[in-house]
Order: C-alpha cells, then sequence, then structure tokens
C-alpha cells in the first residue's frame, strides 16, 4: 500500500497556505506571486530529447527567469496596443514559450485561443472565423497554413513568430468593465455532440479555481510546496496542461517538465532523469506501457502518483503494482473546470471499476434517468453537476461563445447536463459508464462524428455518410465511416481504394486523429422519419458490419 497524507476535503475557498501574501487574481499574478516566493526554484523543465524535437536549449528556467522573459514579451504587445477585448491564437506547441506568451497577453488583459497544432484547413478556417481573434503567435513553418486559413474566413489576422514584433492594433470596442477573476483569460474549444466544436470561455478564476483545487486535494495526490515536479505529455490547447498541470505548479512553486508527446519507448527514460513526483496520464499510456516486456527498472523512479482518466479496469491493478505507484482516475470537462472536477484521490479508490471516486462537499451531483426520475443505486444515469453555495457556476466555463442557446441548454434547470452516464454504489461512490452520445473518444481526444460527417459529404463519390465509434484495443474508439457511394464498387480492390481516397481526403482538411480509420460501404443509413441519422442504429449497423468483417482498416494511414 502506499501512504495517504495531506490534507482531506480542503475548501474550495483558497487556503491562504496556498498564497502567502494574498491570493492573485489573475494567471499572470499567480506567476508574479510565484516569482516572489519561489523565484530561484524551476518553474519549467526542457529535457535533453524534448529540445532535441524542438530544436530548442535544454535545461530549466526559474520563476524569476520566466517572470523576467514574460515582461519583455509583455511589453511588445502593450506598445502595440493589445489589451482586454482582444484574442491571440497561440500555435507553438508544448514549447516553454508557449507558457510564456499565455501569461504575457495576460496581464494585458488579451484572452489567448490554443491552436490544436494537428488541425488542417477547414478546421483552422472555423476556428479562426469563429474566435474572432485579430492576431496568431505560431511556428513559421504554420504561417502560411493559418494566413490561407484567416483568408477564407474572410478575417484580417497578424501572424507572428514568437520573436517578431507585434503590429499596432486598434483597441477592443464594446469591452465591459470586469473585475480581473473574471475576464476572458484563454478560448477553449471541445467538440460538440451536434455540429461544429464549440468555444469555451475560460476565465482566470476558473484558472486559479482548478490550481487551487489539485494543489489542495491531498490523500494520495498530497503535494509539498517547491518540491514536486509534474511530467506531463498532455497537449497545451487542453485544459489539463494548462489548467491543472500548469497551474498547480505556479501555485505551489513546484516545475512543469511538459514533453513534446508521449514516447512509450523513452518514457521512463524521460521520467527517470526529469525526477518526476506525479505524471499525467491518459487510459491509452497505461496500457501501452504494460505491453513492455517487464524489467527491473520499472519501479526504478521518483513517481508517488499518476493523474487522469480512462486506465483499461483490467490494467488498473496490475499497473499498479507492477510500478509502484496508484493512478488516480478522475472526471471533469472543459465546461466544468474544477467546478465539477471527481477524483478518487481517497480510499476506497476500488482500481478497475472504473471508480472516479466521491463527491467533494463543493459539488452537487444528480443522477438522472432518461424519463427523468433519479436514478437507483448502481444504475447507471446522466450526471448533472453544479456548485455548491451560492454560486452553482462557480469554477465553470463562463459560457460558450455566441450561442447563449447552448449554454442555457446545458444548464437548463439549474444544473449542468454533462451527458456523460455514472453510476453510484452503495458506498456512495462513482463510476463511470460511458461518454456522451455521438462523440468518438480516440485516445483522449474527443472527436465529433458530424464534424467528421460534414468533411466526408463533400467528397464527389459520398451520396450519405454516417460516423460512429468502433472499439479499438489500443486506443479506445476508432473512427467508422459508414458510407452510402453514389457509384458502388466494383471489387474489393476498387473498394479499398475509395476507402483510401477518403481517408486521403480527411486528412488533407482535418486532424489526422478525425480521419476515419475503419471504412464501410453500405447501400442505406438508418434515418429516422424525418431523414435524419438514426445514432442508436448506426453503432448496431457499425457492431454488424465489424462481427462480419464487411470494413476496410485504414488506421495505419494515420499519424498515430
Amino acid at each position: 500500500m502506499w501512504l495517504v497524507r495531506g490534507r482531506v476535503g480542503v475548501s474550495a475557498v483558497a487556503d491562504a497556505a496556498l498564497w502567502p501574501g494574498g491570493r492573485a487574481a489573475t494567471v499572470y499574478g499567480a506567476l508574479r506571486h510565484a516569482s516572489r516566493h519561489y523565484g530561484s526554484r524551476p518553474f519549467l523543465c526542457v529535457l535533453p530529447e524534448v529540445a532535441q524535437v524542438y530544436g530548442i536549449e535544454a535545461g530549466e528556467l526559474t520563476y524569476e527567469r520566466a517572470l523576467g522573459a514574460t515582461d519583455g514579451i509583455a511589453r511588445s504587445f502593450a506598445a502595440a496596443g493589445y489589451g482586454p477585448g482582444h484574442r491571440v491564437g497561440l500555435l507553438l506547441e508544448n514549447r516553454p514559450v508557449y507558457f510564456l506568451t499565455w501569461f504575457a497577453l495576460n496581464s494585458l488583459g488579451v484572452a489567448v485561443v490554443p491552436i490544436n497544432p494537428d488541425l488542417r484547413a477547414a478546421e483552422l478556417e472555423y476556428l479562426i472565423g469563429h474566435s474572432q481573434m485579430i492576431a496568431a503567435v505560431a511556428l513559421p513553418q504554420r504561417h502560411a497554413q493559418l494566413q490561407a486559413a484567416a483568408a477564407a474566413a474572410g478575417r484580417t489576422v497578424a501572424v507572428l513568430a514568437p520573436a517578431d514584433t507585434p503590429p499596432p492594433v486598434a483597441a477592443a470596442a464594446g469591452t465591459d468593465p470586469q473585475r480581473e477573476e473574471e475576464r476572458e483569460c484563454a478560448l477553449l474549444y471541445t467538440s460538440g455532440t451536434t455540429g461544429l466544436p464549440k468555444g469555451c470561455v475560460l476565465s482566470n478564476d476558473y484558472f486559479l479555481i482548478c490550481g487551487e483545487w489539485y494543489a489542495g486535494l491531498g490523500g494520495y495526490c498530497a503535494m509539498q510546496p517547491g518540491s514536486e515536479r509534474l511530467l506531463t505529455p498532455l497537449p497545451t490547447f487542453h485544459m489539463n496542461a494548462m489548467a491543472t498541470s500548469a497551474m498547480t505548479m505556479l501555485i505551489l512553486g513546484g516545475c512543469l517538465i511538459p514533453l513534446d508527446r508521449f514516447h512509450p519507448r523513452s518514457w521512463w527514460d524521460s521520467v527517470r532523469s526529469s525526477r518526476a513526483s506525479i505524471v499525467h496520464y491518459l487510459g491509452v499510456m497505461p496500457a501501452i506501457l504494460m505491453g513492455a516486456v517487464p524489467s527491473p527498472q520499472d519501479r526504478r523512479h521518483q513517481v508517488r502518483f499518476g493523474f487522469g482518466a480512462g486506465v483499461p479496469r483490467e490494467l488498473h491493478r496490475v499497473f499498479e503494482e507492477r510500478f509502484g505507484f496508484p493512478l488516480i482516475e478522475a472526471w471533469a470537462m472543459t465546461e466544468t473546470g474544477a467546478g465539477a472536477v471527481i477524483a478518487a484521490a481517497h480510499e476506497p479508490r476500488l482500481p478497475g471499476t472504473s471508480c472516479i471516486g466521491r463527491p467533494p462537499a463543493a459539488l452537487q451531483v444528480r443522477l438522472v434517468r432518461e424519463d427523468g426520475a433519479h436514478s437507483g443505486v448502481d444504475e447507471p444515469g446522466e450526471l448533472l453537476v453544479r456548485a455548491a453555495g451560492a454560486d452553482p457556476r462557480r469554477g465553470f466555463f463562463s459560457r460558450y461563445l455566441n450561442d447563449q442557446q447552448a449554454t442555457d441548454e446545458a444548464w437548463r434547470e439549474g444544473w449542468f447536463h454533462t451527458g456523460d452516464l455514472v453510476s453510484r454504489d452503495t458506498q456512495g461512490l462513482l463510476h463511470f459508464v460511458d461518454r456522451r452520445k455521438n462523440v468518438i473518444r480516440r485516445s483522449g481526444e474527443n472527436i465529433a462524428a458530424v464534424e467528421v460527417e460534414m468533411v466526408l459529404a463533400k467528397h464527389p463519390r459520398v451520396r450519405a455518410v454516417a460516423v460512429a465509434a468502433a472499439p479499438d484495443p489500443l486506443r479506445g474508439d476508432e473512427v467508422f465511416a459508414c458510407v452510402v457511394p453514389h457509384s458502388p464498387a466494383v471489387d474489393a480492390d476498387a473498394q479499398r481504394d475509395s476507402a483510401h481516397e477518403l481517408v486521403r481526403w480527411c486528412l488533407e482538411r482535418l486532424a489526422y486523429f478525425k480521419a476515419p480509420g475503419m471504412v464501410a460501404f453500405v447501400t442505406e443509413l438508418p434515418l429516422t422519419a424525418t431523414q435524419k441519422i438514426q445514432r442508436g442504429a448506426v453503432k448496431q449497423l457499425v457492431a454488424q458490419l465489424l462481427a462480419d468483417g464487411a470494413w476496410i482498416d485504414t488506421r495505419a494511414m494515420k499519424k498515430r
């Protein structure tokens, strides 16, 4: 067993121990606070293997130096007129300059729009147009793509490299005065279940509360100020790396160790050389690591716990026994932040049961059946959440950008409707059951079926298409496309060629992980009386096609 230590049940109100001298009001304020209290300690660590991939210098950046670099970037944007009401895209991968640029813009009241580097033309065009960003700080090799996407979206966007001087801009019109805590800090895009990605407006408080929650979680996740080293391969365009990892290390004066991505072969070497005390994971990672040949080196590391979600049930206990530390399963969404996060950081954890723990006192939970009645013991129901106390939205996202109807629908009847199925056992512990409808969860990425369908439907060979999740032993889900062609292929070779053509079409327009990894050609799709796709029936169709072997494997065409 592992020792359980630390505070239990820390209040959602900022603990004075986390903020000696007073709580910061912004993300940049958290950096200044950390620089005062942990100035000579490392904030960012770039491992040699990451430096080689990125072509940058390896080593550690202290809080004092991070603040100095951040202030230098801020001066350059301030001189150009950037301020509250502006949004700037960031396409910088997991490099240190991503965090420094974010903090610098935050100091001026500018919101950032993290950009997934795997996005392609159609996705970039949508994101640039919808977010109304006025500039993008990006790697030089992506400038032409961003400029083309901005032109297609009808937007004037200044695209610059991190070292470039920003061009002058006009002050944003109609900016409402706000408390700094409430001001927009970032706009993160999450796949919707019924359409294009939604932009989640996230405030400074959203990020600060996330860091406070994790820093004070206790139990197996107990952390010590000034000494933690957190290694994460998760991308900076997701809330985990920004709100959970980065903010917690800022608040505690710890060291963040971002990898460029998860590398199975060098993972443990990176863990050991970095002296990581905490690692973050997605469910696909433990599954891959368990595939390696057992070694005497398996327990030679300094990791006290892993934090993530989705570890396969059958691997949870055996992973912990083999590598010698607990994997703490948690649940959250971009929309909920730490306002409704749940984590199995205290006993009983029940590894191997998809247990996400007991809801904390600061969170109210309902589990509701499809008929609106409350779910019984061990009966799956939709998870509804809200913060306890006077403000039920404390710690949650502020709103969906330009979509008040979707915001109101998500918050109907005073509860945030997650769409996720969860059950509660006799001990009051929650167990994750299933993902949201019509969302494909591939290697930790949420993929909206509708978004992939919209791209495939534009191909001249496609008369109709439906996309659904198919089980994949390594990635959890894979994208399965059921295609009704205008002209059916005459033989298996022609079908294979057509499937490859459709996947190449998607790879040119979508992030690689969204492209179909499995394709089947069918004569018709299950439709409702109003000619809408019957999602439940499509899932059954996919299961039958898989059982019959009537599909084409295109997974090798994807990056990973």
